[in-house]
């Protein structure tokens, strides 16, 4: 099998969610052999960033990679996307520190990838095959199982003892079905979280059009106010748990973006993989933690 690259140039703009600045993020094709890049076009010397495990820094709301001269966050719905679509090669340049959080979900990517297309290289591919059980435990239960398979699956279950957003499964068996099946599935957060991520300075782009806002501990409608008028968003009734971004598209929605964000960190062991990957409770952390370990553990095979 060859490596890809995509078929063209694409871009996408919008808002960055912990920015809330207005950024530009054109892919552009890339030789064989040179992997997946960032370039800041916004810094002088237009500074490049390989997106490698080893190059993860932070996971805080999203995975941030920084080197010397850059830092870019929030590349995992893009990098899911290219990565399900089996790009071996491209570069990505953006001119702000994070990429655009758009809807909150990798459906432009997709969308974008499918008018492109992608094209077969000279080089061929190099696999990371997962050859043996592994099991790798994180904080608070989280744990990532690998298994032995011939083509790349993933697996993910989410629990947070939440009476609005239940034990939640999504399963992903044939990449193929990315664009339709999981593209689209938002990234959520819990209205209990908003506050600390405000103080944190870490969502100035953050409203309810680019995410899930799950509402399930009740709070009192002065200090709902207080959020939303710091959101810019319309007052809200505090009296209503639910999901305040309207209805999910599918049940298990945030199951579904959790495994997006496990196939986008997943990507930065720089080779495809052939294994089953099985997460339960998954996150950033622990997600680019085993990318980086099987990224050392084990050498790709063609």
């Amino acid at each position: 099998m060859r490596q890809r690259t995509i078929g063209g140039s694409f871009q996408v703009e919008g808002k960055g969610l912990h920015t809330g600045l207005y950024i530009h993020l054109t892919a552009h094709p890339a030789p064989a052999g040179s992997g997946m890049k960032i370039r800041r076009t916004d810094l002088e010397g237009q500074p490049e960033i390989a997106l490698l495990a080893e190059n993860v820094k932070e996971t805080v709301r999203g995975t941030v990679l920084r080197n010397e001269q850059l830092q870019v966050s929030t590349v995992e719905h893009a990098m899911a996307a290219l990565y399900a679509a089996g790009v071996d090669n491209c570069m990505l340049e953006v001119d702000g520190p994070e990429f655009p959080i758009l809807d909150g979900s990798a459906r432009f990517y997709a969308e974008a990838l499918a008018e492109v297309g992608v094209v077969e290289q000279e080089a061929e591919k190099e696999f990371l095959v997962i050859e043996e059980e592994i099991v790798f435990e994180g904080a608070n239960g989280s744990v990532i199982r690998a298994y032995p398979c011939d083509r790349f699956e993933v697996e993910v279950e989410i629990g947070f003892n939440s009476p609005v957003l239940p034990v939640q499964t999504a399963t992903l068996v044939n990449m193929d079905e990315f664009r339709e099946a999981v593209a689209s599935c938002r990234t959520f957060v819990f209205v209990r979280e908003i506050e600390p991520l405000l103080t944190m300075n870490l969502i100035r782009g953050g409203d309810l059009k680019n995410a899930i806002v799950i509402y399930d501990k009740a709070i009192s409608q002065e200090n709902m106010d207080a959020l939303t008028d710091k959101l810019h968003q319309p007052s809200i009734d505090a009296a209503q748990l639910g999901y305040l971004s309207g209805p999910l598209l599918v049940e298990n929605e945030p199951a579904r973006h959790k495994l997006l964000d496990v196939i986008g960190d997943m990507a930065l062991v720089g080779h495809p993989i052939k294994g089953r990957i099985v997460a339960k409770y998954p996150g950033h952390k622990i997600n680019t933690e085993f990318a980086s370990f099987i990224r050392t553990k084990y050498k790709p095979n063609k």
